[in-house]
């Protein structure tokens, strides 16, 4: 059994971390859950996670949850991988921003919208609009190949899968050309592919 454990549930925002994954290139199995048959709010589960939900990873004795957090965790640990943009980096600060830009103001707005504006009447929304999401992204994109720096890193990990949720799984999203021609050089990636394969796979 492998030092590396993924909790997994598909369709979830594991298959984010199931990516990362793959793209670190160390071995790791796989701990399927099924979300309808609430796998995840079992004692055994909980015991991982008290929150119920997924992604999980256990690397060793080492227990780590929330996706931004377990992408870091697995840039950082696994460094050969190349995925890190290290501290003292001319580029950390704005790897950190992507890191943390894509689950706390991308991807509520997605939810939000994808559920209809469910609190529309609200006076305070705590997020930014969907469309504004998209055109920062947009913005950020334009004339890159990839979100910060010259190379691919965890930061695309991010970006990347929350684009494909907003554009695809989760259909409301702008589909900004920059956005779409951003995603469709990221699917290209041998790690996606082999993730992606497998998690539909799932899904049947």
């Amino acid at each position: 059994m492998s030092d590396l454990v993924l909790y997994h549930a598909v369709p979830s925002r594991s298959m984010t971390v199931h990516w990362m994954l793959e793209e670190v290139g160390e071995p790791y199995d796989i701990e399927l859950l099924s979300l309808e048959a609430e796998d995840h709010k079992k004692p055994e589960y909980l015991k991982i996670n008290p929150m119920g939900r997924v992604p999980a990873l256990r690397h060793g004795d080492v227990v780590v949850t929330e996706t931004a957090a377990i992408i870091m965790y697995l840039a950082e640990t696994f460094a050969d991988a190349g995925l890190n943009i290290s501290p003292g980096s001319a580029d950390r600060g704005s790897f950190l921003r992507w890191m943390f830009f894509a689950p706390v103001s991308a991807e509520p707005s997605v939810l939000w919208k994808a559920q209809g504006d469910a609190v529309s009447g609200l006076e305070y929304q705590p997020f930014s609009d969907v469309e504004t999401v998209a055109n920062t992204l947009r913005l950020a994109l334009q004339d890159r190949e990839f979100i910060v720096g010259d190379h691919f890193s965890a930061a695309d990990v991010m970006i990347g899968s929350t684009i494909m949720w907003g554009t695809s799984l989760m259909p409301v999203m702008p589909k900004h050309p920059e956005l779409i021609a951003y995603w469709q050089r990221l699917e290209q990636r041998p790690a996606w592919q082999k993730a992606s394969t497998a998690d539909r796979a799932l899904m049947k």
